[in-house]
């Protein structure tokens, strides 16, 4: 005869695991306070260093940390604003670091545990499931990121910046937003490589043509020409003197179809595009002006006009 299965033991058994998870992973939660925000950050290595989002840091020069009891001023060791990762550094602190995952290997349906303490008393803890690995998420902050987990786990004001983590306490992401009823994490393997960049001195550099642009429907007659083949493009609202795009020759209503023959059908494929690799490099661009396809070579910059050597 199979025994019956409790089902209050079963629901006791997982309140527990789930309360001693979030008790195990405290250690690991600091407070991130600037003079405008409050949010969370996650202990990365027991010499100090503490990852959060950049949003959360803003322009903010002073930044403060709780754990526990104690507070402690922390220096900003850099920032990746376009991923929305920032690492700090508490020079006085000895804490815990948490112990990370592999954002390789989820899966849609995953159970997961998104966790903050954006005001260094008890931690807050939301749980949920992952509703889709690898989503693009576009439109937030002006910007696209990409390749970012999607779970169905609420965050609450504060959350950004904290942990979300497995069914075993390994953090798998970063949380960062609460958009369109899904909770947006950062995988940590990217965290990871972020973190390891600005940890060594590494600058994240981004690539800058100097435009202002959008995204702009190409008629059909237009759009079903074998050499374009696509129904969008970005169109060129104004272009920056001295900027990469002015010397390249873009101007005014351009519309831009492709970048080192990639696609470009929608204003967020851009910032994707515009990687530190092509920072100095020789880079195609295929345009339409008016009804006429051409190309353009353009040699993009960082933001400050540095090329790289």
């Amino acid at each position: 005869m199979s025994q019956s299965i409790n089902p209050l033991q079963v629901l006791k058994s997982l309140s527990d695991a789930t309360t001693e998870l979030v008790r195990k992973l405290t250690p690991s939660l600091v407070s991130v306070n600037t003079t405008m925000t409050r949010g969370t950050g996650v202990v990365f290595s027991s010499e100090g260093y503490i990852v959060t989002c950049n949003h959360v840091l803003g322009r903010s020069a002073s930044v403060r940390i709780g754990s526990g009891e104690k507070i402690f001023e922390a220096k900003t060791v850099g920032v990746d604003p376009y991923s929305d990762v920032a690492l700090l550094k508490a020079e006085q602190a000895n804490f815990k670091p948490i112990e990370l995952g592999d954002s390789e290997t989820l899966s849609t349906g995953q159970f997961v545990l998104a966790l903050a303490n954006p005001f260094n008393r008890q931690p807050s803890a939301t749980t949920g499931i992952i509703t889709n690995v690898g989503s693009t998420l576009r439109g937030w902050r002006g910007t696209a990121m990409e390749d970012v987990i999607a779970t169905d786990a609420r965050l609450n004001p504060g959350f950004s910046g904290g942990p979300l983590v497995d069914v075993s306490g390994k953090m798998i992401g970063l949380n960062t937003a609460f958009v369109w009823s899904r909770g947006i994490a950062i995988p940590v393997n990217k965290v990871k490589g972020t973190v390891d960049r600005l940890m060594t001195g590494g600058e994240i550099k981004r690539a800058y043509l100097g435009i202002v642009s959008n995204t702009v429907s190409i008629p059909q007659e237009i759009a079903s020409q074998s050499s374009i083949n696509q129904n969008a493009g970005v169109m060129v609202f104004s272009v920056e003197q001295g900027t990469p795009a002015k010397k390249a020759g873009l101007a005014m209503g351009d519309v831009i179809l492709k970048f080192n023959e990639n696609p470009v059908t929608n204003f967020y494929d851009l910032p994707t595009l515009l990687t530190e690799n092509v920072i100095g490099k020789k880079t195609k661009l295929s345009i339409l002006r008016g009804e006429k396809l051409m190309e353009l070579t353009v040699i993009p910059t960082t933001a400050e006009g540095e090329e790289d050597e």
